[in-house]
C-alpha cells in the first residue's frame, strides 16, 4: 500500500546548523509512527516544515502519492494535516463549540454563526472517536485531559487524515496519558494516520507501530515495539549506551535545611494559588512535588527563590529568613534555582552563551574585577561547560536565544549544578532533554544530594519523581494532599492523588517492581 505521506530528500540550513539533512520519511494510513531523537536532532524543523511554517531548501512532500507545496498552516490543514501542539491553542473564557469552529465558523441566513450545528457535529465526532466531549462546556472549567481531547475534535472537525501529536502526554496524569492512548488506537482505527513525537521511551513502546530515529539532522534507523526495548532506542538516539535508571545509594538525611511554614500565595487577582502549605527539605534528600500542571507548583517555587511575594507565612533558608528576600540575596546564601520557564526566568536570550553561564556569578571573582568583568575567564568558563554538559552550540559567543530550546535548558543547568550550593530548587530540569542529558542531569542531581544538598524537584512528569524523589509530596489546587516517603508506594497511588482523588489506603508495588524511568 502506497504511503499516505512521503518525505524525500527533506533538507534545511540554517546559519551554521543543517537541521535536516535529506531526510527520507514515509507514513502509512491508519498508523502511528514515532518519531525520536536527541535535541537539535531536527523533529522540530521537520515537523516545522510538514506544517508549513518553514520552508525547505531540498527535497519534496508527497501527499497520496502526488507532490504537493505546503506554505503555510492553512496549506496544511487544507491537505488534511492537523497538529496537537504541547501547549494548548485554546481560548478559556469559549466554549468547546467556540473554540472548535473559530476560524472556520458555520454560518446560517443573516450570517448568524450557527452554534447548534457546529455543537452537532462536534458531538458526533466526540461520540466516533469516543472523545466524551460535551460542546457547551467552557473550556476553562474542562481538566487537563479533556482539553486535549478538545484540541483532536478541532482537527477532526477540520477533517485532518494526518495527526501530529508534539509531546502530547507533558501535562497529564499516568491515567490521562491512558485515555489518550485509547483516543489515539481509535483514531487509527478509523482510518486516521498519526506522527507520535514524545521523548518518553516507554510511550513509545506502548503505543506505536513503527519508530524512526533521527540523529543530528539524519534517519539513523527504524523499528517496531516487537524488535525493541528502551535500551536500544535510547542507544539508537544517542549512539552510545544509556543508563536509564539511576543507581541511588542510601542516604540518611540531615538537618532541615528549607522550611516553609503556613505558605500562602496569592495571584495577580488576589485568587489564592498556594493555600497554607508546610513543607521541610533536609540536606542529603530529594523531595519530590508531584502535580498536574497548574496546581500551584509554579508559584511555590516562584515564592521560594524570591521572584513573588508571599501573602502570608514564612520560609527560612539555613536558618535565615527569606520570605521578602530578592534572588540574588536567596542565590548567594547558597541557593541554585531551575526555572520552568527557561526564556522568562533562566537566560537573559539576546546574550551569548558564555555570558548566561555566569549570570549568578558575574560580578564575583574570577569573573569580574571590580566593575570590569573579565571576558578571557567567562570564555574558559563557557567552553568547559560546554563540552561538560554537551551544549550544542556553535559558539560560546553565539546568543542563548539562537539555540534549540532542549540546549537551552542546558546551559541553565550547567551554571545552576557547576556552582558550590546547598540548596537546589528544580522546575522541570528536563523539560525538552533526550535521553542522554537526562541521564546526565539525574546524575548531577543524585551527585548533589549525596554530597548533602537539599533538593527541591517539581515536576509534571510522575515517572521523574519516582524515580529520583525520597519523599514525595503531592499538590491538588494550591494544597498538598499527601507526603508520602517513595518506598515501594505505586504510580497509580500517586497517580490519583494528582487527580484530586484521596484513597482510603496507600497503594503499594512488590519490591521487586521496577519504577520505570522517565525515558
Amino acid at each position: 500500500m502506497a504511503p499516505i505521506l512521503e518525505l524525500r530528500g527533506i533538507t534545511k540550513q540554517f546559519p551554521g546548523v543543517l537541521a535536516n539533512d535529506h531526510i527520507d520519511l514515509a507514513l502509512h494510513k491508519g498508523e502511528i509512527l514515532a518519531l525520536l531523537g536527541e535535541n537539535g536532532a531536527g523533529k522540530s524543523t521537520l515537523m516545522n516544515i510538514l506544517y508549513g511554517l518553514y520552508q525547505p531548501d531540498e527535497g519534496e512532500i508527497l501527499i497520496n502519492g502526488e507532490t504537493v507545496k505546503i506554505n503555510s498552516p492553512t496549506d496544511a490543514i487544507n491537505q488534511g494535516i492537523g497538529m496537537v501542539h504541547q501547549h494548548f491553542m485554546l481560548i478559556p473564557v469559549f466554549t468547546v463549540t467556540e473554540n472548535v469552529m473559530l476560524g472556520d465558523e458555520s454560518v446560517k441566513a443573516g450570517g448568524f454563526l450557527d452554534r447548534p450545528k457546529a455543537a452537532q457535529r462536534i458531538q458526533e465526532i466526540s461520540s466516533s472517536y469516543k472523545l466524551e466531549v460535551n460542546p457547551n462546556d467552557y473550556v476553562r472549567d474542562l481538566p487537563v485531559g479533556v482539553q486535549q481531547r478538545v484540541e483532536i475534535i478541532k482537527l477532526l472537525y477540520r477533517n485532518a487524515e494526518i495527526l501530529i501529536f508534539d509531546e502530547p502526554t507533558a501535562v497529564l496524569t499516568p491515567q490521562e496519558a491512558d485515555e489518550l492512548f485509547n483516543i489515539m488506537r481509535s483514531l487509527v482505527a478509523q482510518g486516521k494516520s498519526i506522527i507520535f513525537i514524545t521523548h518518553k521511551l516507554r510511550e513509545v513502546l506502548a503505543i506505536a507501530n513503527r519508530v524512526v530515529v533521527i540523529r543530528r539532522g539524519k534517519v539513523v534507523g527504524e523499528t517496531t515495539p516487537e524488535a525493541a526495548d528502551k535500551n536500544s532506542l535510547a542507544a539508537m538516539m544517542v549512539g552510545r549506551e544509556v543508563n536509564l535508571v539511576v543507581k541511588k545509594k542510601e542516604t540518611t538525611p540531615g538537618d532541615v535545611v528549607c522550611s516553609i511554614q503556613d505558605l500562602v500565595v496569592a495571584d495577580k487577582f488576589g485568587n489564592v494559588v498556594v493555600d497554607d502549605i508546610s513543607l521541610d527539605i533536609r540536606a542529603g534528600e530529594i523531595l519530590g512535588v508531584a502535580g498536574v500542571q497548574g496546581n500551584g507548583q509554579t508559584e511555590l517555587v516562584e515564592a521560594i527563590t524570591g521572584l513573588t511575594k508571599i501573602a502570608s507565612g514564612k520560609i527560612t533558608l539555613l536558618g535565615q529568613d527569606i520570605s521578602k528576600a530578592t534572588p540574588r540575596q536567596i542565590t548567594e546564601l547558597g541557593s541554585a534555582h531551575v526555572p520552568e520557564d527557561r526564556q522568562a526566568d533562566g537566560l537573559v536570550l539576546p546574550f551569548p552563551v558564555a555570558e548566561n553561564l555566569v549570570l549568578c556569578s558575574y560580578h564575583l571573582p574570577p569573573f569580574s574585577k571590580g566593575v570590569i568583568l573579565q571576558y578571557d575567564t567567562i570564555l574558559k568558563n563557557a567552553e568547559k561547560l560546554i563540552q561538560d554538559f554537551d551544549i550544542r552550540t556553535p559558539s560560546p559567543l553565539t546568543s542563548v536565544g539562537s539555540l534549540s530550546g532542549g540546549n537551552q535548558q542546558k546551559v541553565i543547568i550547567a551554571r545552576e549544578l557547576s556552582r558550590p550550593i546547598q540548596f537546589l530548587v528544580a522546575s522541570q530540569p528536563t523539560r525538552g532533554l533526550d535521553v542522554g542529558s537526562i541521564e546526565y542531569i539525574h546524575k548531577r542531581i543524585e551527585q548533589k544530594r549525596e554530597e548533602g544538598c537539599a533538593v527541591l524537584l517539581v515536576s509534571p512528569e510522575l515517572d521523574e519523581i519516582m524515580e529520583l524523589s525520597d519523599r514525595i509530596a503531592v499538590m491538588y489546587r494550591g494544597k498538598i494532599s499527601a507526603v508520602v516517603p517513595n518506598k515501594g508506594i505505586s504510580k497509580k497511588y500517586i497517580g490519583l492523588l494528582m487527580a484530586g482523588v484521596v484513597p482510603e489506603e496507600p497503594m503499594q508495588v512488590s519490591e521487586e517492581t521496577e519504577i520505570e524511568a522517565t525515558l
